[in-house]
């Protein structure tokens, strides 16, 4: 994989420099001397299950052994069935449509069973079903995805390797009330764990690294993401809000208790995409997300810096949508170990620190706007662009255990005619922004090749062919069905924004 270093002047234009954001006089923000758990939030903060889905009665156990196909036994399978697995190499691809489908490996010795893509097939496992549990895979060398969920609710993904799967290696889309634990994921040309337009998200103890992006939160609502060793990667954690997505914020993300280190891997992201902006070197970047709280992670060893949050005006590879506010308001930095970070920073970044009249490495850079924000004991920090901020009303986020739904979400039920509305929002949209680019081209080039033609379009989706060298090949969509194809296709060409 071609292998590009993002400079972080692409973050810092003319106007960063001009003053117009900062304040030339630091101002610190006094320390809070009791300690005041945060209380906003949603009513789910207090829930304190692990499991999100309604397990009811276990239904037959089909066991799959090698030399059998998964995917035989999920065509088989009813709802409350259990799909036993065991160790072996399986090639293929496996779709589970069903709801109530419990996907689980067998552990042998401490051998798992193995799906295997032998870098030729595009997706190793695609869920549309709701209360979804997929664990104890190992699963290597696709070119697409590792896990997808397409507008499943309730869902469980846990206790995976997944290594070498192309743009993302778990990425839920379009989903409610969600938990991805205990996975370890490596190189990944996008996200290894990307949660895109879901509500009621648990992030926790994974570990990420050797990939684009470690941990992102796209389009996305009450997210938690904590206790995660997020390292070597080329960001570590990311909140952000993609323009020209269906979904137009992020909103109510807690990122806490994580150790984010050494995220100084070269950028190796599709060129033009959005990840591909990221610099190097970056351990937290907020883009345009609001209502987002940074505690006690330990923050070590990110080059650029520890923190970056930015609005859309000033990141790369952006196109702005009027219907998105482009301001990350209301984050909120609270106790964070920072150490070592902004050590191999740019020349500008020094200029914009000399600006508040600052020397040595920064752990907090913010870019444009940002209204409503805050931070406790900014003293702890170098920072270039926080100066005004005001000290937060709390210390703790103790009080918000997660924001899993007390009870599961009702199963997404998708009427005939809305089948392709939810195929656009729970698969096409994982790729394809409205107007810039995401990783495919915009929905607006798709709009102006195909125009009337939904059914050319239908069969582009079926069999692909790779026409810009510019562009990574899309995957086939060969699960999908005929009439599948099409209604999404002629949603596609009609939507706007």
């Amino acid at each position: 994989m071609k292998k590009t270093t993002i400079a972080l002047v692409l973050l810092l234009p003319v106007a960063f420099f001009s003053g117009r954001y900062f304040s030339n006089t630091a101002m610190q923000a006094p320390s809070l001397t009791a300690d005041v758990s945060f209380s906003g939030g949603v009513a789910a903060s207090g829930n304190a299950k692990k499991s999100v889905i309604d397990h009811g009665e276990v239904g037959q156990v089909h066991q799959v052994k090698p030399g059998q196909l998964i995917m035989d036994a999920v065509k088989a399978a009813k709802p409350g069935d259990v799909i036993q697995v065991f160790p072996g190499d399986y090639i293929e691809t496996v779709y589970i449509d069903k709801d109530n489908i419990r996907l689980s490996g067998v552990i042998i010795d401490g051998k798992r069973p193995r799906l295997f893509g032998e870098e030729r097939l595009n997706d190793a496992i695609l869920y549309s079903g709701n209360n979804i549990l997929i664990e104890n895979f190992l699963i290597t060398k696709y070119k697409g995805n590792g896990i997808m969920g397409q507008a499943g609710n309730n869902f469980e993904i846990r206790n995976n390797i997944i290594e070498d799967t192309g743009v993302y290696g778990i990425f839920p889309q379009l989903g409610e009330n969600g938990l991805v634990e205990h996975n370890i994921i490596s190189g990944i040309e996008d996200a290894a764990i990307y949660v895109g337009m879901s509500d009621h998200i648990h992030v926790a103890n994974n570990e990420v690294f050797d990939s684009v992006a470690g941990i992102e939160i796209e389009n996305s609502r009450h997210a938690v993401v904590e206790n995660n060793f997020v390292h070597n990667n080329t960001g570590g954690i990311l909140a952000f809000v993609t323009p020209g997505l269906p979904i137009k914020d992020t909103v109510d993300v807690i990122i806490r208790n994580n150790w984010i280190s050494n995220n100084n891997t070269a950028n190796f992201g599709a060129p033009g995409s959005m990840v591909a902006g990221i610099p190097a070197g970056t351990g937290i970047l907020i883009m345009a997300a609001d209502e987002v709280i940074i505690e006690d992670n330990l923050i070590i060893g990110n080059k650029t810096a520890g923190i970056i949050i930015t609005d859309h005006q000033n990141a790369p590879n952006t196109t702005l949508d009027p219907e998105s506010d482009p301001t990350p308001d209301k984050v909120m930095i609270l106790n964070n170990l920072m150490y070592n970070n902004g050590y191999d920073t740019i020349a500008e970044a020094k200029v914009l620190m000399a600006t508040e009249f600052k020397q040595g490495q920064p752990d907090i850079i913010r870019v444009g706007n940002s209204n409503n924000s805050c931070i406790n004991n900014p003293q702890q920090y170098i920072t270039v662009g926080v100066s005004k901020w005001p000290a937060c009303s709390f210390t703790n986020t103790d009080s918000v255990v997660n924001y899993l739904l007390e009870e599961p979400a009702a199963p997404r039920t998708v009427a005939a005619d809305e089948k392709g509305k939810y195929v656009y929002l729970g698969v096409c949209t994982g790729c394809h922004a409205y107007t810039g680019r995401l990783v495919g081209p915009p929905v607006q080039v798709l709009q102006s090749l195909y125009m009337d033609e939904p059914q050319a379009l239908a069969d582009y989706i079926l069999n692909p062919v790779k026409k810009r060298d510019d562009y990574p090949p899309m995957p086939k969509q060969d699960y999908l069905d005929a009439e599948t194809r099409l209604a999404v296709a002629e949603y596609m060409l009609t939507v706007s924004n």
